[in-house]
């Protein structure tokens, strides 16, 4: 145990001492902050330019159909041919030009009428003036049955049916996918650490490897005490490196809330709206700023600490699953080129958990393939996080499935980390030969 505990100290040390370690555990918040801000700032500045759109209108129709906003704006060409305004759009620069044509009727005109561009236009200029002709038909159709301007106006509106729950609370719509993109975020951000840091563990021992280190070191120290003294090392590290992103992530936030002028406070000025008063039917229905402060409530109930715990757990969990097999591949080769042949079938499962959790759990967060992969134990620590956002018992995860899950877990990893300590043995002292699935079976009877 003394001997495990030394190999411990000194890859942890190893790995938290490196020069590259300590540069990028505290610059990558800074860079993946700085990369939000620019991405968000650049978005601004696209938006802020408006969309100019020529109109020349020969019909009877649409003379105050089209109304400039701060998106878009439309200019009007009068007692010109279709030609010339084509010319003047193209020279003003405009996004294009939109020519309604006189034709008898409303049906003719939206038939015949083009919008001209240099190149092929965009779906939003597309889906704004098609919205215009859409509604104008639909009038002028609703009027031969007989339906008068008044009575359209009065009916087209867009409804959205009132939400809550049965104690009276506002339900949000959204709320439950904006939960299921936190899990999918912390199940991501598993993946990356366990090729990241499965990575570290395989070149160690490549590294100790080609240098003859390990034959000096495997002289005092059983190989499966080496091999597990370097996965949980760098685990450490990992998780090290994780505590100090979210502190670090922590301050940047309350930095740039003071420094843009955000008060906590004003964000939850609309909590009163959450219940009802007594004897109410249902719940009022709330404002625009209601409606926000509603959703930044809801994200607070999202219950962080227990996904940032279980995070650790399922990290943690999955990483010495999967380290360990990157260990056994590391030992079978001599260089990293070598290794190719082994990295796709490793990181298969966890491009499956991603992938089947966006198309599962987004969709049926209880379905049975959702349940499936969260319990099975090469996906569980993707799958099962996705799943976690919408909390433990009633309404989220079943208490037994998350048990299951973590026991299943525990399993999988003593039995990966016995079969893998097998190949590391005989691996780790092997020398100028490829090795190929064949050969790593064999060496698993040795």
């Amino acid at each position: 145990m003394n001997k495990l505990l030394l190999i411990i100290k000194r890859e942890y040390l190893a790995k938290v001492r490196n020069r590259s370690f300590v540069i990028m555990t505290f610059l990558s918040p800074v860079l993946m902050v700085g990369m939000v801000v620019l991405i968000a700032y650049l978005a601004q500045l696209n938006g802020n330019g408006k969309q100019v759109i020529g109109i020349l209108n020969e019909s009877d129709y649409f003379s105050n159909a089209f109304h400039s906003t701060e998106s878009t704006m439309y200019v009007w060409f009068f007692d010109m041919d279709l030609e010339r305004a084509k010319d003047s759009t193209e020279r003003a620069g405009y996004e294009g030009l939109l020519y309604i044509p006189r034709e008898t009727d409303l049906e003719a005109v939206a038939k015949r009428s083009f919008f001209y561009s240099k190149d092929a236009p965009s779906t939003l200029v597309l889906d704004k003036l098609e919205s215009v002709f859409q509604d104008r038909l639909r009038q002028q159709r609703l009027q031969e049955m007989g339906v008068s301007t008044q009575d359209f106006s009065s009916i087209d509106h867009r409804f959205e049916i009132n939400t809550s729950t049965f104690l009276g609370e506002q339900s949000l719509k959204g709320i439950n996918e904006i939960k299921m993109g936190i899990g999918a975020v912390f199940g991501y951000l598993i993946m990356m650490f366990i090729i990241i840091y499965g990575g570290f563990v395989m070149r160690s021992v490549i590294e100790e490897k080609t240098s003859r280190i390990i034959e000096v070191i495997i002289s005092s120290v059983k190989p499966f005490q080496l091999m597990l003294g370097k996965i949980i090392g760098t685990s450490l590290a990992g998780i090290t490196q994780f505590g100090i992103w979210i502190v670090c992530a922590g301050l940047l936030l309350l930095v740039a809330m003071a420094v843009l002028g955000i008060e906590p406070a004003s964000l939850t000025a609309g909590q009163d709206v959450m219940a009802t008063a007594a004897g109410d039917l249902a719940p009022p229905i709330p404002t625009a700023t209601d409606t926000f402060s509603l959703y930044f409530q809801e994200t607070l109930k999202i219950p962080w600490l227990m996904l940032i715990f279980f995070f650790m757990i399922y990290f943690m969990l999955g990483y010495l699953i999967y380290s360990s097999i990157y260990a056994a591949i590391g030992a079978a080769v001599d260089n990293e080129t070598d290794t190719q042949q082994f990295i796709f079938p490793i990181i298969l499962p966890l491009m499956l958990g991603i992938y089947v959790g966006f198309f599962s759990v987004f969709s049926n967060p209880h379905g049975p393939i959702a349940v499936g992969f969260s319990l099975f134990p090469l996906t569980s620590p993707i799958v099962m996080m996705m799943r976690l956002p919408g909390g433990i018992g009633e309404g989220g995860v079943p208490i037994w499935q998350l048990l299951t899950s973590i026991v299943l877990l525990i399993a999988t990893f003593m039995g990966i980390v016995w079969l893998a300590a097998k190949i590391y043995r005989v691996g780790i002292l092997m020398y100028g030969k490829k090795p190929s699935y064949k050969e790593l079976f064999k060496w698993l009877k040795y």
